[in-house]
């Protein structure tokens, strides 16, 4: 399989030399549970974008300190494409940005949170286990780095799994786009790394609370092998 990663930021250049940029990681994750697997890089933010649709199997945008309201010149086609994949019913995987642009782009809604950031590990209660989900679980946990948060499901989107900070975590939009809040492709190294990095910015008391659930589990590897299960379903 081919996927074709929308890459909407770059990684931080004190942090890149050490964990790669954000399509690395993401190879690094998916990889781990099929090496043949195959990507290609779009700078969707300098408004790179496949010559045809159908030049990969499927799609994965990244996450962003970018809002997707924000007043960016490369945010409104990067929303029309995403139409244009939920139009051809093509297989699509948003993570954190990508997950609230989907939720834009489609007619939901997405905001500033007035629960402030989310740092370091979050868990989910799954409220729905799709036919796809062939390691179904009751709750998961994953690194998050967010402020903002969707707050209306556009039309054909279900909750599949949320927490009281983050009521639509993990969404399903009918049967070919997925997407998480959350960062799977995180590690904890990198997550720390960051909340250093932006400690003033984040505000001390969070990062505390963010560093110090770094030592509970993570289940990377289970998300990775459900999101490469919907791409394939």
């Amino acid at each position: 399989m081919k996927i074709g990663v929308l890459k909407t930021d770059d990684v931080r250049k004190e942090l890149v030399g050490e964990f790669g940029e954000y399509p690395e990681m993401f190879a690094g994750l998916l990889r781990s549970q099929d090496p043949e697997l195959e990507f290609i890089t779009y700078e969707v933010q300098h408004g790179h974008y496949p010559n045809h649709i159908d030049e990969v199997d499927a799609y994965l945008i990244t996450g962003s300190k970018t809002g997707v309201y924000d007043n960016k010149k490369w945010i409104p086609p990067l929303m029309d494409f995403v139409r244009e994949l939920h139009d051809l019913k093509k297989p699509t995987i948003g993570i954190c940005f990508g997950h609230q642009l989907i939720a834009q782009a489609l007619g939901g809604k997405t905001r500033k949170s007035d629960k402030g950031w989310g740092l370091g590990v979050h868990t989910y209660e799954v409220q729905e286990t799709p036919s796809w989900m062939s390691e179904p679980m009751n709750s998961f946990s994953l690194l998050v780095t967010h402020q903002d948060q969707v707050e209306a499901l556009p039309p054909g989107g279900r909750v599949l799994a949320s927490s009281e900070f983050c009521p639509m975590a993990m969404l399903q939009v009918d049967d070919h786009m997925l997407s998480f809040q959350a960062h799977p492709e995180f590690t904890k190294p990198y997550s720390n790394s960051l909340m250093e990095l932006r400690r003033e910015a984040f505000g001390e008391e969070v990062v505390e609370k963010g560093q110090a659930s770094l030592q509970n589990d993570i289940h990377e590897n289970v998300v990775a092998r459900w999101m490469l299960e919907f791409l394939r379903k």
